[in-house]
């Protein structure tokens, strides 16, 4: 069984790695269960906002129609994913070790009381008067919601009057009713940390009963220094030294100990400092969108049919990477408005290099950048001999892109 958001870009690339493997999948989503099958995908309708309720749902499907494995696709279904997988004894993490990994102070806590390296950190409520809370704080600092992804929400602050201002557009994110709707332990709290300087990766992972086998450790060569933390491209291999590298497996196999992760794909964002590498935050899934596509194997499988055959207890020998360099941009949004047509896609497809453009943006849709947007203008992939011929195809592509953005309407005021 596949639990997915039914707007997320990676369900579709789990279902043709389903497809491809023959193997027989259901769907646990997050449609409306009051209709009758509205997206005509068969799907079991769960809210991953009630975790322990879903989980039921789960085991209770389970006892007609027998399941072998569950896979999770993206954060908020991780916790139902666990709890279910614990109830029908299969190999998966903690229920404990998913909600961490959604809550970024109690993966600080773990991770201080593991004895790893961690920055200073405090938890505040969204409610809380932020210039009461600056005798807690020192700069620079960076303040974020508890379980928000994709850099969402997150700020960087070097003055009071920069920690106020991020604290009050933050709570006003989480006090959005798309957020509130997912009520949890975390939607009324944000966690202020010290800022970790350094340069910053993604490692992608396997683990395994417990062993993490690294996939691949991706290079993020934009700075991401702040105010904020829009991700854009990812290259791999790594151009980081071999014992740098080593050193972050063994620093993410630490933090994935220490968080009590046992089974599944891990994707780990970590920064570079002068004393070594410093987790930023381990999530219990894969790496999000259609950034997974970046990846292939010498087997000739990609990433979502690697985590499948993981699932289903199918060979996966051997997991080392193509030999090419490849890369994704993550298109970023550069200004607000309603999204209304690109120009230059076949443009930016023909430059060497590029695999394919995808323009996941809807016309007539409102478009949000960071920090309140979570979302891309599409993604960009290439591949190529080298990670710097990567890196510059996903730039000169990107260059030939031009987006039409109309400016929103102010709402109109009530009389």
């Amino acid at each position: 069984m596949l639990l997915a958001a039914v707007k997320g870009y990676e369900l579709r690339l789990f279902l043709d790695a389903a497809r491809k493997l023959e193997l027989p999948v259901a769907l646990g989503t997050d449609r409306c269960h009051v209709l009758d099958n509205p997206w005509r995908d068969g799907a079991l309708p769960l809210r991953f906002e009630e975790p322990e309720a879903s989980a039921r749902r789960v085991v209770d499907f389970a006892r007609s129609q027998p399941l072998a494995a569950i896979v999770a696709l993206g954060d908020r279904a991780t916790q139902t994913a666990a709890l279910a997988c614990q109830a029908l004894g299969f190999p998966y993490n903690p229920p404990e070790a998913t909600a961490a990994c959604r809550n970024k102070f109690l993966a600080r806590q773990m991770l201080e009381a593991a004895g790893l390296p961690v920055p200073w950190f405090r938890r505040f409520s969204r409610h809380d008067a932020p210039r009461a809370c600056l005798a807690q704080v020192a700069f620079p600092c960076v303040l974020k919601p508890l379980a928000l992804s994709a850099s969402q929400g997150v700020i960087r602050a070097d003055t009071p009057d920069d920690f106020i201002a991020a604290f009050e557009r933050i709570a006003a994110l989480l006090a959005r009713p798309e957020i509130q709707v997912h009520k949890d332990a975390t939607t009324d709290w944000l966690l202020a940390e010290g800022f970790i300087a350094g340069r910053e990766v993604a490692l992608e992972g396997l683990l395994d009963r417990g062993r993490l086998r690294p996939l691949a450790l991706f290079d993020k060569p934009d700075p991401m220094e702040g105010p904020y933390f829009e991700e854009t491209i990812y290259v791999t291999p790594s151009r980081e030294d071999a014992a740098t590298q080593a050193a972050i497996v063994c620093c993410a196999e630490q933090a994935a100990r220490a968080l009590q992760l046992f089974h599944g794909p891990i994707h780990a964002e970590l920064r570079l400092t002068t004393d070594g590498p410093r987790v930023l935050e381990v999530a219990a899934r894969a790496i999000g969108g259609l950034c997974s596509r970046a990846l292939r194997f010498r087997t000739g499988i990609a990433l979502p049919e690697l985590i499948l055959r993981h699932a289903a207890g199918l060979p996966i020998e051997p997991l080392a990477r193509e030999d090419a360099a490849a890369g994704v941009m993550m298109i970023p949004i550069p200004h607000g408005g309603i999204y209304e047509g690109v120009e230059g896609v076949e443009e930016a497809r023909a430059v060497p290099g590029v695999e394919d453009v995808a323009i996941t943006a809807k016309e007539e849709h409102p478009l949000e950048p960071p920090p309140e947007g979570s979302s891309y203008l599409g993604f960009i992939f290439a591949r190529g001999s080298l990670p710097e011929e990567v890196e510059a195809a996903l730039r000169q592509a990107h260059r030939r892109l031009r987006f039409r953005i109309a400016p929103r309407l102010p709402l109109a005021r009530k009389a």
